[in-house]
């Protein structure tokens, strides 16, 4: 069974306010300060994980002037009819209040993404939404302009030429021996 550690307070660096630290803190995990005031009193801020993982935490700790130490945790595999009713909600607390800030700072950066993206598309959406306000449209001349009347000489001509040629194939019809090629 893989061993667990809690990251645990140890001490802050030098030259550093631990009021500066707990804001600092408070504000780079999302966590209410009071819960991070109460790390400093010995009071676990993180819940038990993997060696890596409160390795990761510490260096987040250290980050913002804090030294703390791992301290190993045993794990049961057996049901928890020893732990008291207040332990288990403070777990569940613990447990809730992680996925809560997991999914704060996912959405942060999803927002963050959403920003990005909409800053590199809207440049390019300017762009055509500003064409179309450039292009003349000549749409008021088309429907105000009279409609110009075209000369029917043309027409009267191919209707006669039409009529000349029904005309004489109705004679060729008529008289075949009068139109002899």
């Amino acid at each position: 069974m893989a061993e667990n550690f809690r990251v645990m307070f140890a001490g802050l660096a030098k030259d550093t306010d631990q009021a500066h630290a707990i804001s600092q803190l408070a504000t780079k995990l999302k966590a209410p300060t009071a819960k991070v005031a109460a790390f400093f009193d010995n009071k676990p801020l993180f819940a038990p994980c993997e060696k890596e993982k409160a390795l990761k935490q510490a260096k987040i700790l250290a980050s913002v002037g804090i030294k703390s130490k791992l301290h190993p945790v045993e794990t049961h595999m057996t049901a928890n009819t020893t732990e008291t009713p207040n332990q288990r909600d403070e777990r569940i607390f613990n447990a809730l209040d992680y996925i809560t800030s997991s999914l704060i700072r996912i959405e942060e950066k999803l927002d963050d993404l959403e920003q990005r993206i909409a800053t590199s598309q809207h440049p390019a959406n300017t762009d055509e939404d500003d064409n179309w306000q450039t292009d003349d449209l000549l749409l008021d001349e088309e429907l105000t302009a009279p409609i110009k009347k075209r000369s029917n000489v043309l027409l009267f001509s191919l209707i006669a030429m039409v009529v000349i040629l029904l005309v004489v194939l109705g004679l060729s019809f008529a008289f075949p021996d009068l139109f002899s090629f």
